[in-house]
């Protein structure tokens, strides 16, 4: 399986411990459900898709236990088998961790013997109160505007809003601060910026070098710690660098492809010459990508009137095509796309050499590439040098 570096924006996902392979047992009891058995997933920094790690059958008492071997500290998701989403997330930062679910409960589950996952419940439950606020306020505020409202009674409580603002970035930011887990950090920040990539919710998002200097502290502390010392290096890398150890593709004819677009109709790279297109590779799962996505969706938007388009590839899974369009109407997506739907398999992957995503070239209108892995700010300042 391919490895998926270290996006230059963000990362949601933790990986390995300063210390080496070892086990750790997660048990409990679950309570007031109908699920027979509980799935262990791993959210691992190589792969950004869940990967199963361990089940078990839920006993009459409501018992279980699941256990696995990791390399390090990383996190992990607990789901029951009637349920989509996970119902507990997890850091194996102990060997014996106590998960108690009860799905019916205002606290959904509890933890013991992990400090990382007790911070981690903590920051989902009072990031989300917060949340909750204001979404409620910005609600309240479009009813205002909709119902004529006095401009002097919106402006107060956009105020009010603004404050919510700030308060659930410097609560993010403290609690960044004060962590003592690599994987608790990571993911705390992600999971933020996640939040932020919907405008609904109005949620300041970190700047990068806010971000640097958040993953430099943390890799500071944690000098062992191999992921976060890839991170700290990714983060600093030049914008427009090509992918760690893959040959370059600049100033090189772009390779054409043809591949299957969402109606299942042929989309070639080469129908595309005589304009400037952003090729970018991308997965429905790959969670860096979806936080990238913004960036791309502000450039198109942008430049789409002087010549300019994007076309999405994917790297989605085969049969997973739902979530491949899904991804694309929930993240507005608005240019052409195409996919072949074999993961790392896919044509494209040595066509470009990809080694990770996301990953981007720009090609110019006679199908040349004129720049590589264009990420954040850097996207929209590289069209405007050459539009």
């Amino acid at each position: 399986m391919k490895k998926i570096f270290v996006p230059a924006f963000i990362l949601l996902l933790a990986g390995c411990k300063e210390s080496g392979q070892g086990s750790f047992t997660v048990s409990g009891t679950i309570k007031n459900t109908s699920a027979k058995t509980v799935y262990l997933e791993e959210t691992p920094l190589n792969n950004g898709a869940p990967v199963l790690v361990d089940s078990a059958t839920v006993d009459k008492d409501g018992k279980y236990e699941l256990s696995a071997l990791s390399k390090g500290e990383s996190v992990y998701n607990l789901r029951l088998n009637n349920q989509e989403y996970p119902v507990a997330t997890v850091i194996n930062d102990e060997s014996d961790i106590t998960i108690n679910i009860d799905p019916t409960s205002k606290d959904v589950y509890t933890v013991k013997g992990s400090d990382a996952s007790e911070a981690l419940r903590s920051y989902f439950f009072t990031s989300g109160e917060k949340l909750g606020a204001l979404f409620n306020e910005g609600r309240s505020i479009d009813s205002m505007q909709q119902t004529g409202s006095s401009d002097s009674l919106v402006n107060l409580r956009l105020a009010q809003r603004s404050l919510k603002i700030t308060d659930l970035k410097n609560y993010t930011a403290d609690f960044i601060g004060k962590s003592k887990s690599p994987s608790l950090t990571v993911f705390a920040l992600g999971s933020y910026q996640s939040m932020s990539q919907n405008p609904a919710l109005g949620v300041e998002p970190f700047s990068p070098d806010e971000i640097k200097a958040m993953i430099g502290k943390a890799s500071a502390a944690h000098p062992k710690h191999e992921a976060l010392a890839q991170i700290n290096k990714s983060l600093q890398q030049p914008a427009g660098t090509p992918q760690a150890g893959a040959a370059s593709l600049l100033n090189k004819p772009a390779p054409d492809f043809t591949l299957p677009g969402l109606n299942g109709q042929p989309v070639s790279l080469s129908s595309f010459k005589g304009k400037w297109v952003l090729v970018d590779f991308w997965a429905s799962w790959c969670r860096p990508c979806r936080m990238e996505n913004p960036n791309v969706v502000k450039a198109f938007h942008a430049f789409k009137n002087k010549n300019f388009t994007v076309l999405g590839v994917s790297l989605d899974r085969p049969g997973q095509k739902d979530q491949w369009e899904e991804a694309i109407k929930a993240d507005g997506l608005a240019w052409t796309h195409a996919s072949d739907l074999k993961f790392w398999e896919s044509a494209v992957v040595p066509m470009y050499n990809i080694e990770g995503i996301p990953y981007n070239v720009l090609v110019n209108p006679e199908g040349v590439v004129v720049a590589e892995n264009l990420r954040g700010e850097d996207l929209s300042k590289k069209l405007a040098e050459v539009l």
